[in-house]
């Protein structure tokens, strides 16, 4: 048997449920709580006869269902905080001027106040079940956080969070590994990045010791050593709270560490779709009309795959170009040697203060850095049509590319 996945959210399910009176315990939708009633959030406000009142969309239940409720009749504290300070939002913008009007004695909220206030708490509530399913989907401990005070943009639609590369139909990210070092306690003489003829990437304190171009060699799934080897950094994923939050210069999402950040500590890997650099041209001249720049040629060894961050990918999709980075790329190499296909990490380049945006250089190779006037090999993207740069570091250099 086969089926297809419902994309209805279990509000909108129950609200179904409700209108046509079906129960469906799978959605939790009984006899007992066919008729029960939760607030979900608070629509419009009035005054009258000296009572206040507010109209609660029900939880669960469609928006012809909405009630005027006595505000004393209303256990929901939060969201009345939430719908007062959604006002004042509204009106600190002035776009409207006064927030009520009298009319026979009936104090009301002017119409474009309240679609505004319905409009944030269905943004808050999505967001919310956005952050919800990142944190289902990521695999490591840290938490991620979503945060958007500035406009009433919701979650990206066509967006979807994965852990490690997806690779196109006939690239193969694992090369099929076999062997791993033998070292009781890394580093050892034969372990892996001495194998490979490199030096350990990391100290004793688990920070990166390497320079801007070296690559990383870490201990892989068939090496003796434990989870607690100092060998094993990028593999364990972000260690460190991150917020996707809305930048308030247009420059769409960004992303901000919660936790302050040490320097040369590993901070996030760059994934996505892995894809030939011929489909990366192509995906490349539709980026380039919209204004994105998600592609970023793994040429480590050579020029022939990319990874495009575009629909999927992790937290890094969200991190900002800036002039000034705080962020600085290397190529690391665990379960899969092929030089042509690195994993790509960002580390840190100083400290990072709790709060701070994080921001990496577009133009930033794992090797070196090019030059604002570079026009071939470009990374994360090869451009042709120049985006207008507003990092606002001082040493901007205008564009993006």
């Amino acid at each position: 048997a086969w089926y297809v996945p419902c994309l209805a959210s279990l509000e909108t399910l129950q609200e179904l449920c409700r209108k046509e009176n079906l129960t469906c315990k799978s959605i939790g939708i009984t006899n007992k709580s066919l008729k029960s009633y939760e607030v979900e959030y608070l629509c419009d406000y009035k005054v009258e006869e000296g009572k206040a009142y507010y109209l609660v969309k029900w939880k669960g239940w469609p928006e012809s269902s909405n009630t005027w409720e006595p505000q004393k009749h209303l256990n929901c504290p939060l969201l009345i905080e939430n719908f007062i300070r959604d006002k004042n939002e509204y009106l600190s913008r002035g776009r409207e001027g006064k927030a009520m009007k009298v009319r026979n004695h009936v104090k009301t909220l002017k119409p474009a106040i309240a679609d505004y206030i319905v409009k944030k708490a269905k943004q808050r509530i999505a967001l919310q079940r956005w952050k919800e399913e990142l944190n289902r989907k990521k695999n490591h401990r840290a938490m991620i956080l979503v945060e958007n005070t500035v406009d009433l943009e919701g979650p990206p639609l066509d967006f979807y969070y994965i852990n490690e590369y997806k690779p196109a139909p006939g690239i193969n990210v694992l090369n099929g590994i076999t062997t791993g070092c033998e070292c009781a306690d890394c580093p050892a003489e034969k372990c892996c990045p001495k194998e490979a003829g490199f030096i350990l990437a990391y100290n004793k304190r688990k920070k990166l010791k390497i320079q801007p171009g070296l690559p990383i060699y870490e201990c892989n799934s068939y090496c003796r050593c434990g989870p607690d080897c100092p060998n094993r950094i990028v593999q364990k994923g972000t260690p460190y709270s991150l917020c996707i939050f809305r930048t308030n210069n247009g420059r769409g999402w960004g992303v901000k560490t919660l936790q302050k950040i040490k320097t040369n500590s590993f901070v996030m890997e760059y994934v996505g779709e892995v894809i030939t650099s011929e489909e990366a041209e192509r995906r490349g001249q539709l980026y380039d009309n919209q204004g994105n720049t998600y592609l970023f040629d793994l040429d480590y060894d050579s020029d022939e795959f990319t990874v495009d961050a575009a629909r999927y990918g992790n937290v890094s999709h969200f991190v900002n170009h800036s002039c000034d980075p705080n962020l600085q790329v290397f190529n690391v190499f665990i379960d899969n040697l092929d030089l042509r296909l690195p994993r790509i990490a960002l580390f840190s380049t100083r400290t990072i203060k709790a709060g701070e945006e994080l921001t990496f250089d577009y133009q930033m190779k794992g090797s070196i850095d090019l030059t604002s006037d570079s026009a071939e090999g470009l990374s994360p993207s090869k451009k042709r049509i120049r985006t207008v740069c507003k990092c606002g570091a001082v040493c901007c250099r205008g564009y993006l590319n």
